[in-house]
């Protein structure tokens, strides 16, 4: 390893493939999210005009190269070994931060991460030069970094937050209000007008003021400025013409070309301004190598060279966009990042995946006091007017499993989604500000949800904690690419021969830990013995279908106290710990199934909704049965987490035998509802006495043994406490059994055949 700094040049070079795959995986489901979400257009044509975008927008990309060379450090106040100390340093931190948030499934900017590993890395290296120089003070850090550029850039990505929400709810609140939410009718009438606006607005500020970043604008520049007005009008004119053709003669409404036009242009905005955060850093690592090989391999040579204009390397540019195009067909992780946008945009309710939090209650309380503020203002013949607008059509209630598979949100919302990003994105990149199109998508999407109403009463708590989550993911890259960078770049300095193989050691180790991860995740499939929501419409079909339910019920729950028992007599607190999360599932499930019940009194049969009243009942009493197994699991393992007195020989014993007694009825139950033999349901009601009695018995052993031997409060406690809760475990099994037995022999008195025939 004589020649370090090749070495380094080659890591940086192969990081930034791996960087190229990372970084897309996060950002390029930004364009395809509002495609996606709509599904109005099938996924691989949405594929193929993605994949158009970004190849295109990489050779327009080279005008932005700049910022990583020179737009946030002055490279004048730094040596070649330095500089490639911080290259190296960047690309290290860079991906295992991009993949870290990939691995979250929580998008991220790429923009942001690049910007801010650029500044810590920077910052760290001018402390040390400061530190081992006595001619220089910390006041002096700011000759070092390009201050009025790096501030340009970052107050630019953190205005696009408010500027992207603002004017996706406004643009979406408009085209709503024109629109409804029966657009079908009104977009006969305005749909030419409307695809006109938004194919000239992408079209334009994309394919126009996108050439700006690149070094063919100087051909068009006279062509182009001072003839925006009639640019304009032309492509209107054009456009609008074009929509009204299409509709004639395909019969489908013009937004699915508004749609294709708008993923293709963001993609291409995607390429032309994200693809500096992957290759930015190694192309000027790449120039400082070369212009150092120049300098007869002068390591204190200045950097001033990386000051000067540098042309495109066309062919890095290529590999690039074929690098990114691949990446966006292959990768796994971008699915994850894109199902928390649109989940948190999604019209329907959903699986919700963020919790509500105490500053999202707020934020939702808040808005809704100004709401009524406003309310109290405007007329009520407007608020009705208005309101009418937002109405949405009767459908059929999905449940929320049912909801994943449909369109998210509708077309109109797509089309605002692609366009604002679109426009916004594109204004950015003719500026060669490195805008972060995470954040603009992102925040566009949130914007428009809000307008369209997605955040009702039952899911703004949610969906207000998820953006919240998302943005607060948003600061920790930038602190955490600030610290983390520097932190390399520190351990890099120390020894760079010895620091730089172990780093990319690690950084290897990482990146397949979390591939691992993922990958085990994404393949897990659904459990044999989860619980699932019923289908059905009839009183038979559900007693059918709630059969399964209770049968992995019972065999779970049977599980659960058996290990709990066990956890106690050994003492096994893994055991215990491991039982608790089990039992959390069971009940996570159990409350799913309780979450639906709305959609499944909603599409119920007129003639069966006496079924109704019968799953209202058994949820209930699976519930009940969740809640015993929840305290039980508990209880036990909080005294043997805290360090409290074994239970007796005779306590456990007689626990045992519990056990015992209760195996053998939940084995039965469960063979009875396996077997669909439900006339078995009377057989083990018959013998409920006896299990009562055996409990009621340890209970008056327990009791006698507290007056007489008994000397731990903490044992007596646990133990009445367990026997207790058996006892309504075992009542709400019995109400189950009960409940099913009726049902079963009402649902068969007209019919001289069996269910399972009948089904």
């Amino acid at each position: 390893m004589d020649n370090i700094y090749l070495f380094m040049l080659i890591a940086i070079t192969v990081l930034a493939v791996a960087d190229i795959v990372v970084g897309v995986s996060n950002d390029a489901i930004n364009f395809l999210n509002s495609a996606i979400g709509s599904k109005a257009i099938s996924l691989r044509t949405i594929m193929i005009v993605a994949s158009l975008g970004i190849f295109i927008g990489a050779v327009f990309s080279s005008g932005m190269m700049e910022v990583a060379r020179k737009g946030i450090f002055v490279p004048a106040q730094f040596e070649f070994s330095e500089i490639m100390l911080i290259f190296m340093a960047v690309m290290i931190t860079d991906i295992l931060l991009l993949d870290f948030f990939n691995t979250l499934g929580l998008p991220t900017s790429t923009t942001v991460s690049i910007v801010f590993n650029l500044l810590g890395a920077a910052v760290v290296m001018a402390l040390i030069k400061i530190s081992a120089t006595d001619s220089q003070t910390f006041a002096d850090l700011g000759t070092y970094i390009n201050k009025e550029k790096a501030l340009t850039i970052i107050s630019g990505i953190l205005l696009s937050v408010f500027i992207a929400f603002t004017v996706g709810a406004i643009v979406q609140w408009i085209s709503r209000a024109i629109f409804t939410f029966n657009y079908e009718k009104k977009i006969k009438n305005f749909g030419i007008l409307f695809g006109g606006v938004a194919l000239t607005a992408i079209t334009y500020f994309i394919f126009l003021k996108g050439l700006k970043g690149t070094p063919y604008y100087k051909e068009l520049k006279g062509l182009l400025e001072g003839n925006e007005i009639f640019i304009i009008l032309g492509s209107f004119v054009f456009w609008t013409l074009f929509s009204l053709i299409f509709e004639k003669l395909t019969k489908k409404t013009v937004l699915l070309v508004v749609i294709a036009v708008g993923t293709f242009g963001l993609a291409l905005a995607f390429s032309g301004n994200d693809l500096v955060n992957f290759i930015g850093v190694p192309m000027a690592a790449y120039h400082s190598y070369e212009a150092w090989i120049d300098s007869g391999m002068d390591t204190t040579m200045s950097m001033a060279v990386l000051d000067k204009k540098v042309p495109a390397e066309p062919l890095l540019l290529f590999i690039a966009g074929a690098i990114m195009v691949l990446t966006l067909w292959l990768s796994k992780k971008a699915k994850t990042v894109a199902e928390t946008e649109i989940s948190l945009s999604r019209q329907g309710d959903t699986h919700e995946k963020f919790q509500p939090n105490a500053l999202s209650r707020s934020v939702v309380k808040g808005s809704s006091t100004l709401s009524n503020y406003f309310g109290a203002i405007v007329p009520k013949s407007i608020q009705e007017k208005i309101s009418k607008s937002f109405e949405k059509p009767d459908t059929i209630a999905l449940t929320k499993d049912q909801s994943i598979d449909a369109p998210a949100f509708d077309m109109i919302r797509a089309s605002v989604n692609l366009m604002v990003a679109g426009v916004l994105i594109a204004i950015a990149t003719s500026m060669k500000l490195p805008l972060s199109t995470t954040y603009v998508t992102f925040m566009v999407a949130m914007g428009t949800s809000l307008a369209d109403r997605a955040w009702g009463r039952e899911s703004a708590v949610y969906r207000v904690a998820g953006v919240l989550n998302v943005i607060g993911g948003w600061f920790g890259t930038a602190i955490g690419a600030f610290i983390a960078a520097g932190t390399v770049v520190f351990l890099i300095n120390w020894n760079p021969k010895v620091m730089t193989p172990i780093l990319l050691l690690i950084t290897a180790f990482l990146l397949y830990r979390n591939y691992k991860s993922h990958k085990n995740k994404a393949s897990k499939t659904i459990d044999e013995d989860s619980l699932t929501e019923t289908g059905s419409r009839s009183v038979q079909g559900v007693i059918l279908e709630s059969a399964k339910n209770i049968s992995n019920v019972v065999k779970r729950g049977n599980k659960i106290y058996s290990n709990a028992v066990n956890g106690l007599a050994k003492q096994d607190l893994s055991l215990l710990k491991k039982n608790k999360k089990q039992v959390d599932k069971l009940s996570e499930e159990v409350d799913n199934l309780r979450d639906n019940i709305f959609y499944f009194i909603k599409n119920l049969d007129e003639t069966s909704l006496r079924a109704s009243s019968f799953y209202i009942n058994i949820l209930g009493y699976l519930q009940d049965m969740t809640q015993s197994l929840e305290y039980i699991s508990k209880v036990s393992h909080k005294h043997i987490n805290n360090n409290h007195k074994k239970l007796k020989f005779s306590q456990i014993k007689e626990l045992k035998e519990v056990e015992d007694a209760l195996e053998a009825l939940f084995n039965d139950t469960k063979s009875a509802f396996d077997s669909h033999s439900f006339e078995q349901i009377g057989n083990v009601l018959n013998n409920k006495n006896s299990i009562f009695n055996m409990l009621s018995e340890k209970i008056q052993k327990q009791v006698e043994r507290t007056r007489t031997e008994e000397s731990s409060p903490k044992n007596t406690t646990l133990y009445f406490g367990l026997l207790l809760e058996t006892k309504d475990l075992l009542t709400a099994t019995m109400n189950l059994l009960e409940e099913y037995h009726n049902a079963h022999d009402a649902s068969i008195e007209p019919a001289t055949i069996t269910i399972s025939e009948e089904e």
